[in-house]
């Protein structure tokens, strides 16, 4: 995969991050509660992804398929009734991935203060054609200091997922050549 400077030379001409941005926002019920009357986090996560897969389809121009999850923190618990607005914008692009971050807010019903962060997450997407297979997606144009600041934090995030696989890789193969796996 090869990586691309904001707004390097690519095949495939630019876009902006705004292009992409997006928010989804969903009001809580109580069908998303667990035991304890908050609400899951298998239901915000859901949210994450749906927003993140709208951002990285309409950053790509088609199909884009999540390759892996980044750091999930629930900050703050969601409450039956809270309007939960979930935030995303392309990052960092790749040859064909794409990092997307997640911010999610939460209004609450009983209270008339300012949405409040609740959770954040890193995302990553695989843009593929209708055979599955990966295919380009042009190159994101950071906009602002913050996009900048985030496509450098993305490229930093980017490098220790790569370090972590292929230490892990190449742990199982010396356990293996050592006989102590199956």
């Amino acid at each position: 995969m090869t990586d691309l400077a904001p707004g390097a030379e690519s095949e495939i001409p630019g876009k902006p991050t705004s292009a992409s941005r997006t928010t989804l926002s969903h009001i809580m019920s109580n069908g998303d509660t667990n035991l304890l009357g908050t609400v899951h986090g298998g239901v915000i996560m859901k949210l994450v992804d749906d927003a993140a897969g709208a951002v990285a389809g309409r950053h790509s121009g088609g199909p884009a398929v999540t390759a892996s999850m980044d750091e999930m923190a629930f900050l703050e618990p969601v409450r039956v009734g809270d309007l939960v607005h979930v935030k995303a914008q392309v990052n960092w692009t790749g040859r064909s991935s794409m990092e997307v971050g997640v911010r999610v807010l939460a209004e609450r019903w009983n209270e008339s203060t300012p949405a409040q962060q609740v959770g954040s997450a890193y995302l990553v997407f695989a843009a593929v054609d209708a055979d599955g297979k990966p295919r380009s997606v042009p190159p994101v144009i950071p906009e602002t200091e913050r996009d900048r600041r985030r496509y450098q934090e993305a490229q930093i995030r980017r490098t220790h997922r790569l370090a972590r696989r292929r230490a892990i890789k190449e742990l199982r193969q010396a356990r293996a050549a050592e006989g102590l796996d199956d």
